[in-house]
């Protein structure tokens, strides 16, 4: 085999190479004659998994630019979950290797032995504890005896209710708590089947926005280093791609910066993320949440600080939904964040 016969060859063998390297579930057709790795990142259709909706369309624009370079450039795909039940399962059973996931379940999982790991935040702050517009609540306190609903116990939400509690020498034997799914709560709180809920965005906006709620207390006020949500990979993926990961973890953190550099760039998140594609959600909540007020999440600090984990281990353990510690290398790879220079977002 000779010339342009033999080149056309060493093509074929180095994108066997590449195929094989990757799992099976991370690859599929892109439209063309080459299959090139494409990524499936579950995650929820709330504010906290902003930055992944950007970081998808983000990457495709950049394939778009670079069409016809070698070897092909990475894409994702954002993989719409209804719960984290879901997530949990899916990245358990390898369905599918990458998802934003509440931080303690991951650690939950690591326990387990499940092999994964998170590698980036995706946001901060971004909860809220909302009651009636007509109550007369003023004060955390005055909640004392009344029904508070939560999405879990393993949520971090359920963990910023308790440092509320702390904070006033409450114990939730002082309240009644009540596990629901965030897109019940606004009905619930309409029709004073719950006192107040403490949930994550956009589910507070949605009553405030409709006129029936307000925010008692958010993240903002009261927990400013508060983080949720973060992106967790397999091991295997670790390991078969570090290359894969490394990019997606450069795509999230370019993704938070620019969504804090401008109120413009929220407005085209809001247009992205709204879509059927992604959250598939009512534009005007999700603008509400970005405009009132401007850091009701915010984005662009994705820093990993063992610090801000070990505090969300201790309050776990307090809460009785993580046993006994966890080291922190066990269920966090911060290299990728160590290493990553946070990519340009052409949006």
């Amino acid at each position: 085999m000779t010339g342009d016969r033999a080149n056309i060859g060493r093509r074929q063998l180095l994108q066997g190479a590449l195929a094989a390297s990757l799992p099976v579930a991370l690859l599929s057709c892109a439209g063309g004659k080459q299959a090139k790795p494409l990524l499936q990142v579950g995650g929820l259709p709330v504010t906290c998994n902003l930055t992944l909706p950007v970081a998808c369309v983000a990457r495709d624009t950049l394939n778009a630019a670079a069409a016809g370079a070698a070897p092909p450039p990475f894409s994702y795909q954002y993989s719409k979950y209804s719960g984290w039940p879901e997530i949990k399962e899916s990245l358990m059973a390898g369905r599918i290797q990458a998802a934003y996931m509440l931080a303690p379940l991951v650690m939950d999982l690591t326990d387990r032995k499940i092999p994964v790991k998170i590698v980036s935040l995706g946001h901060r702050s971004g909860a809220v504890i909302m009651v009636r517009t007509d109550s007369p609540y003023q004060n955390f306190r005055e909640l004392a005896n009344k029904r508070i609903a939560i999405p879990s116990r393993f949520a971090v939400d359920f963990l910023f209710l308790r440092k509320m509690l702390a904070k006033e020498n409450m114990t939730p034997a002082d309240i009644t708590i009540v596990e629901m799914a965030p897109p019940d709560m606004p009905a619930a709180l309409y029709a004073n089947a719950v006192d107040a809920y403490c949930t994550g965005e956009p589910f507070g906006a949605a009553a405030q926005r409709a006129g029936y709620a307000r925010p008692l207390r958010m993240t903002r006020d009261e927990w400013r280093n508060y983080i949720c949500c973060v992106l967790t990979v397999r091991e295997e993926l670790i390991a078969s791609n570090r290359p894969l990961v490394q990019d997606l973890v450069s795509m999230i953190q370019g993704a938070g910066l620019w969504l804090d550099a401008k109120q413009g760039n929220r407005d085209k998140a809001v247009a992205i993320a709204c879509g059927p594609k992604y959250f598939n959600q009512d534009p005007k909540i999700l603008q509400f949440v970005m405009e009132n007020p401007t850091d009701r999440v915010t984005y662009g600090d994705l820093r990993m600080i063992r610090a801000e984990f070990d505090e969300l281990m201790e309050l776990s353990i307090a809460a009785g939904t993580i046993k006994h510690p966890i080291p922190y290398e066990q269920y966090v790879d911060s290299s990728f964040v160590a290493n990553a220079r946070a990519t340009p977002i052409p949006l």
